[in-house]
């Protein structure tokens, strides 16, 4: 992709100033969540992927929503709960006997 710059997780949480978009690994370290936990978020519609991706495509999303939602103890506490109630419902699913 040309000249795009890429930063580790540490660079990431030191930067002065973010990127505009900001890819599923960079929002789960500031975020908090483990970049398997972004997906279950966006269906759930509790973060939105910049444009329209198709469901195969890489997702962007704009640092400025996801600073936002960092601050926001509401959105935090119901993105924690549905992140625990997916992980609750798939080991149920898995040691449910076949």
């Amino acid at each position: 992709m040309g000249n795009m710059i890429t930063l580790n997780k540490i660079e990431l949480l030191n930067a002065s100033r973010l990127p505009a978009r900001l890819d599923m690994e960079q929002i789960a370290d500031l975020l908090g969540f483990q970049k398997h936990d972004i997906p279950v978020l966006v269906k759930a519609k509790l973060l939105a992927p910049l444009g329209n991706p198709a469901p195969n495509a890489p997702k962007w999303f704009a640092s400025a929503i996801i600073l936002e939602l960092s601050k926001d103890e509401k959105w935090l506490s119901r993105a924690t709960r549905l992140i625990s109630l997916n992980w609750k419902k798939k080991n149920n699913m898995e040691s449910e006997p076949l």
